[in-house]
């Protein structure tokens, strides 16, 4: 015991260092959920979707890597660009949308608005925990604080957007609009994913440019977020 003592300290600061980030961000969209408060067990469930989600994910980015590779050479100035948006942005995205549809859709619980949100940053923010862990053990502490300055609330604001959409598409479908809820779904992948792959293209690409226009749009992204919080919170309807 004396000699395990020091590991598992060491072990539990760094897996603390890693989820903090999105345990804040996960508490402060439980408390705006201010009409009906979701269920323990379907929020656990939905942080449970977002690491299979982040688990499909390294497979699904491994293929699409080798593909990338086998037809692009990593010094073509559209290479980071195209890694982005489609190995990375449409891959993650893609798969916390379904695993969130396939875990919440048809849940009782989901009957107003906001929902949608607090459903898709719960599986966001579970993909982006899990991230967090693996990045951390790789790298040590020195990634935690970048990371949960940018990465984890990035993975907020991209859910925020697909969130919207997704309880639009549950109004829709409740109302008998099928093709009203396939685009609302659609436009939340879209947004997601324009997001993502934006954020990633403008770190990847590196240069002083890159790196400015990085911080510009990671700050509006922020104020537009959590206005958009505020405002469906306060704005919370049935679905």
């Amino acid at each position: 015991m004396i000699f395990f003592s020091p590991i598992m300290s060491i072990l539990g600061i760094y897996v603390l260092a890693a989820v903090l980030p999105a345990f804040f961000l996960l508490r402060y969209i439980y408390k705006m959920d201010t009409v009906e408060k979701e269920p323990g067990y379907l929020l656990w469930a939905l942080l449970l979707a977002g690491v299979w989600a982040a688990l499909a994910s390294i497979v699904l980015e491994s293929v699409g890597s080798a593909v990338l590779n086998s037809t692009f050479s990593s010094d073509d100035p559209y290479y980071h660009i195209i890694f982005a948006f489609v190995v990375v942005a449409a891959v993650e995205e893609g798969a916390k949308l379904f695993f969130l549809k396939r875990r919440s859709w048809r849940d009782p619980n989901f009957n107003y608005m906001f929902d949608g949100i607090v459903y898709s940053v719960f599986v966001s923010l579970g993909f982006a925990a899990f991230e967090n862990i693996k990045y951390v053990f790789s790298y040590g502490l020195s990634v935690a604080l970048p990371r949960a300055l940018l990465a984890v609330p990035g993975h907020l604001g991209f859910a925020v957007f697909m969130g919207i959409f997704y309880g639009r598409a549950k109004l829709c479908e409740s109302r008998g609009q099928s093709f009203g809820a396939k685009v609302n779904m659609a436009l939340g992948y879209a947004a997601a994913v324009f997001l993502h792959g934006f954020y990633d293209s403008c770190c990847m690409i590196g240069t002083s440019r890159a790196t400015t226009i990085f911080v510009i749009f990671v700050i509006a992204m922020y104020f537009i977020v959590f206005g958009m919080i505020k405002h469906v919170s306060r704005e919370d309807r049935p679905v």
